[in-house]
């Protein structure tokens, strides 16, 4: 029978596993403050896209030249992503996050200093890209470590953040951009994330008690990659999700800029309507998603992989009809259903990784997945530049369409022949 006496062994054990425990409430608050987190880092990264007509006209740019600015930001963004991840793994995931928002903050207010293409490319691309890539998954797997049964919910309030992160920083940009210059609009978007790195120091904690494990048994990032691929469902999700960002990073880079050169709206309208329709709508969406997803997954976990095949496919239609209306009412619909759809993606994509992926190496496999996805989707800004001048943007967003087929078709094969198998490997004690 177990010593369960004050001075045994067992006691201790448990009276410090007690100590280290975090107040049940806490894991709100975890969920609230890593929501705000996200909510800065979208908003600085679109801030961009939608005072880039300005930046264009002012600093003299070609379409080329704007397009590489995204495209090497993603890459720069893409190729430290598993570093973060591995470091993410064996260090304190709280000071991962709270340096990192505060160094791409400072890098967005020194964006507003840029004379020209090299220096957007210097502070822009490579000092804003590095910081925010040391922050993802070191988030993701901080507040999935709070949330294990709650998991999925948490993380379709979370991803909420992206969107209404987007939504009114597009109207917030254009705004300062067209009455103070787009300089402005960096200077104030890095003061706000520098005033919430400030707060995170003070009130984000690391959870002992989850991550004990990690600690105790730190990741090796060989071992980490010979798990992924050894695991055919988290190959295929890393595919599909390369797919959604090539459509995603494409559209959110040229999205404001089509609506205002084809239908001659000012700067705050198009960041506000090329943003608004599609994630209002796909706020909406993850939040029945995430709900629906634990539900499903109470008595199949891979359902989550069909939820996500069935938005991605679900969007295809409203894709060509965003880039081929000539109505605008018809191109907000188009929006409005493509955000809607494209959320059931978005609120399985880490509970299905985590799903297949053992404990120890999830921030790592997360990192690889996102770099490989945001070196695919790099190439989406400057593939676009190009056609613009040559077929128009919207024959480039018409063409997007078609990797979302591929990627919906690829997360069926995923959960019919390979998820099963992956799940129960995972969870072996």
């Amino acid at each position: 029978m177990q010593d369960l006496s004050p001075t045994s062994p067992e006691s201790k054990t448990t009276q410090v596993d007690a100590k280290l425990q975090p107040n049940k409430a806490y894991k709100w608050e975890v969920l609230g403050l890593l929501w705000v987190a996200f909510f800065i880092n979208q908003a600085d990264r679109q801030v961009f896209n939608v005072v880039l007509p300005l930046i264009k006209a002012d600093l003299a740019l070609t379409d080329v030249q704007v397009g590489s600015i995204a495209t090497v930001f993603n890459l720069v963004f893409a190729l430290l992503v598993p570093l973060s991840g591995y470091v993410g793994d064996i260090y304190s995931r709280k000071w991962i996050i709270v340096v990192s928002i505060l160094f791409w903050s400072v890098a967005t207010m020194l964006t507003g200093l840029s004379s020209g293409v090299v220096m957007l490319i210097l502070f822009r691309s490579v000092a804003t890209g590095g910081g925010e890539a040391f922050f993802g998954p070191a988030n993701y797997a901080l507040l999935a470590s709070y949330h294990k049964k709650t998991r999925a919910f948490a993380m379709s309030i979370h991803q909420t953040s992206y969107y209404l992160g987007i939504i009114l920083s597009g109207y917030v940009a254009g705004y300062v951009g067209e009455h103070y210059g787009w300089r402005s609009a960096f200077y104030v978007f890095g003061a706000v994330g520098v005033i919430h790195g400030l707060i995170l120091i003070f009130r984000l904690k690391d959870n002992k008690v989850s991550d004990q494990p990690v600690v105790k048994k730190k990741a090796d990032f060989l071992v980490a990659v010979k798990v992924l691929l050894a695991t055919p469902t988290a190959i295929l999700l890393t595919v599909a999700f390369s797919g959604l960002i090539f459509v995603l990073v494409g559209y959110l880079t040229w999205a404001p800029t089509y609506l205002y050169e084809k239908f001659g709206m000012s700067l705050s309208e198009a960041g506000f309507h090329s943003m608004f329709y599609t994630h209002a709508f796909a706020f909406v969406g993850i939040i029945l998603a995430g709900k629906f997803s634990d539900r499903l997954a109470i008595k199949d976990p891979g359902k989550r992989l069909v939820m996500q095949a069935v938005g991605l496919l679900g969007a295809v239609p409203f894709i060509i009809v965003m880039g081929n209306a000539e109505s605008l009412l018809i191109i907000y619909i188009g929006f409005a259903g493509f955000g809607f759809a494209r959320a059931f993606f978005d609120a399985n994509t880490y509970s299905v990784l985590y799903d297949v992926i053992p404990a120890e190496y999830h921030s790592t496999v997360s990192g690889i997945m996102m770099m490989t996805g945001f070196s695919v989707g790099s190439i989406s800004p400057m593939a676009l530049g190009y056609l613009k001048p040559i077929t128009g943007l919207a024959f480039g967003f018409t063409l997007l369409a078609a990797v979302w087929v591929v990627c919906g078709i690829v997360l069926l094969v995923a959960y019919r022949y390979y998820f099963k198998k992956d799940y129960e490997n995972a969870h072996q004690s």
